[in-house]
């Protein structure tokens, strides 16, 4: 039996130095492949003519695998929470903003990437979805705990399905709209809560790198705040045989130089963030900051940058030659001279203000009319081009409770009607959708296009009201969609050598770039009862019940005794006694 128990024991040994042998190949070719996922952090920090400041925040987490694949586990930068996301609803695209504040568009010029005030969620679907709007309201509430927002709230009364607006911005294989669901918050308000979670999906989350310049009481003290998550696939080489997946974290601040720094243009980065950058994250494989010196004329000789950049890049953004400073954080050299990094700039004499020339595309909304019954909505449309036509897509929301009158839409441009090359609307329902309205719009050279339509107030139930009616209920802004035509000649960059702030709308060709632009919310006024009315009610019945009630009571339920008349006690001998003596009636 000994001989029995040695001979399988030293069996089992042969069997696990086997096992190692063969295993060791194994995993010293894991070790020599590449890595599937690679992470690009980058800062833009634009001057803006008003004198204020653009610090726009790009990290790029890209991975070379399959999510709608089952039995994905092992997840290194990319966020497993995300991951399971896509893989279990079968999603295509997800595109979540979360803005606090609006981008003025003739002040601080054209936006890299704009969102519309509030919380804004657009996703694609894949076409094996069965029941699209039950995996859009899942979605919707998952992504409302994994951010701390409100998306809860996004229902049937708030949804629409573009039906040429918002397509696929990655690689798409069926673009049927019925697979799409787009949604607006606008009252949504963004604050610490929602930025803490967006941290948190970052690979070094904001222990290094560009995220350590990411101090909240900072981000928010500003004019203009917004975070946003676009999750895509792309092609994976030049060959696009394969597709990779792509999250994009995009947060885009504006400062107002003026009051941070005494009325002065002069910034640093410590001055802004109220910290200075050490190093770069170590996950990354490309880390840096731009900061755009473009400047027209002799104003170049006035900027001064420090410490001095390592290299310049230009490159044709918006339609526009931009210049810009490019500090490599993952260069050995650039921590060498100190141990931080503070990117200054300085005006060597002051300035009253750069002439901002008018953006090509830019529009307004706003609400007219009196009273509380019928109204009137107008979007002004601005295509400053000198001598550029080119077409603008349109798509307006309007809830259900303003009831439009379609037929008194109107189009002028120029004192002349203009009658839209496609046009599609959705009617409302009572509490079950908005309305929907698309339309494709030529715009002539240097010409204001103005869009009325007229509306009339429903009259809502007395639980449907906000806790503050008063204030008034939000319109989702109109949104603009348009390949706008270039001032200059775009030369087409590679993807991975491009800047992020450059990447996410390539442009197809060298003539035109897409843009895409939102309005303002709308704050409308809905007919109002007096809420403090049953308040005055209530209070009013309850007091004329506890009089009357009350008394009536007291009489029932009393007892009335007869008291004898008495003589007085001690004290009212002395009081009298005391009264006497001072020539005062007796008691």
């Amino acid at each position: 039996w000994s001989l029995d128990w040695a001979g399988a024991k030293r069996m089992e040994g042969a069997k696990a130095l086997l096992g190692l042998w063969l295993l060791v190949p194994a995993l010293a070719g894991r070790a020599a492949e590449p890595l599937r996922d690679s992470l690009r952090e980058e800062l833009l920090l634009s001057p803006l003519p008003s004198g204020d400041l653009a610090a726009t925040f790009q990290f790029r987490t890209r991975w070379d695998s399959d999510l709608q694949r089952a039995g994905v586990s092992h997840y290194r930068l990319f966020p497993k929470a995300l991951g399971q996301l896509i893989s279990k609803y079968s999603v295509r695209e997800l595109h979540l903003s979360l803005t606090q504040g609006f981008w003025r568009t003739r002040s601080w010029g054209q936006p890299y990437l704009q969102a519309p005030a509030g919380a804004e969620l657009w996703v694609w679907f894949q076409d094996s979805v069965a029941d699209v709007d039950k995996a859009w309201k899942d979605l919707s509430n998952i992504l409302s705990g994994i951010f701390c927002a409100s998306l809860n709230f996004i229902d049937s009364t708030n949804t629409v399905i573009p039906t040429a607006s918002f397509k696929p911005l990655g690689l798409a294989n069926v673009t049927d709209h019925h697979f799409l669901r787009y949604a607006v918050l606008p009252r949504e308000v963004v604050c610490t809560e929602n930025l803490t979670p967006w941290k948190k999906l970052l690979p070094c989350s904001s222990k290094a790198g560009l995220a350590v310049l990411l101090k909240a009481e900072r981000l928010f003290h500003s004019s203009y705040h917004s975070q946003a998550v676009h999750i895509r696939p792309i092609c994976r080489d030049a060959a696009c045989l394969s597709a990779s997946w792509e999250l994009r974290q995009t947060l885009t601040v504006v400062f107002d130089s003026f009051a941070t720094g005494q009325g002065k243009k002069d910034w640093s980065l410590f001055k802004i963030f109220s910290r200075t950058l050490t190093e770069a994250c170590p996950l990354a494989s490309q880390s840096k900051i731009y900061v755009d010196i473009s400047s027209k004329g002799q104003e170049s000789e006035l900027l001064e940058v420090s410490p001095a950049p390592q290299s310049v890049h230009e490159a044709s953004v918006l339609g526009n030659r931009r210049t810009y400073a490019v500090y490599d954080l993952l260069d050995p050299g650039l921590f060498n001279a100190s141990r931080s990094l503070n990117v200054q700039l300085k005006w060597k004499r002051p300035q009253d203000g750069l002439d901002l020339a008018p953006p090509v595309l830019h529009a307004q909304r706003y609400v007219s009319g009196y009273g509380l019954q019928t109204g009137e909505i107008s979007t002004a449309i601005y295509n400053t081009h000198p001598y550029r036509a080119f077409p603008v897509l349109l798509l307006e929301t309007v809830p259900w409770y303003l009831r439009l009158y379609i037929h008194t839409l109107t189009i002028i441009t120029k004192g002349k009607d203009n009658k839209p090359s496609y046009i599609h609307y959705q009617p409302a329902q009572d509490r079950r959708r908005p309305h929907l309205l698309e339309m494709l719009i030529q715009l002539p050279a240097n010409s204001v296009t103005k869009i009325t339509i007229q509306f009339e107030r429903a009259l809502l139930k007395w639980t449907e009201y906000t806790p503050d009616p008063n204030h008034g209920f939000y319109v989702s802004p109109s949104v603009l969609s348009a390949l706008v035509p270039s001032i200059i000649a775009m030369e087409e960059e590679d993807e991975e050598l491009s800047p992020l702030f450059a990447s996410l709308f390539p442009s197809f060709d060298g003539s035109s770039y897409f843009v895409r632009l939102y309005t303002e919310p709308l704050l409308v006024n809905l007919p109002t009862p007096d809420f403090s009315m049953p308040y005055n009610v209530i209070c009013l019945t309850c007091t004329v019940v506890a009089v009357c009630y009350g008394s009536f009571y007291n009489l029932l339920t009393r007892t009335f005794h007869v008291e004898e008349p008495s003589r007085g006690g001690l004290a009212k001998r002395l009081a009298n006694v005391i009264r006497k003596l001072r020539g005062v009636p007796l008691l």
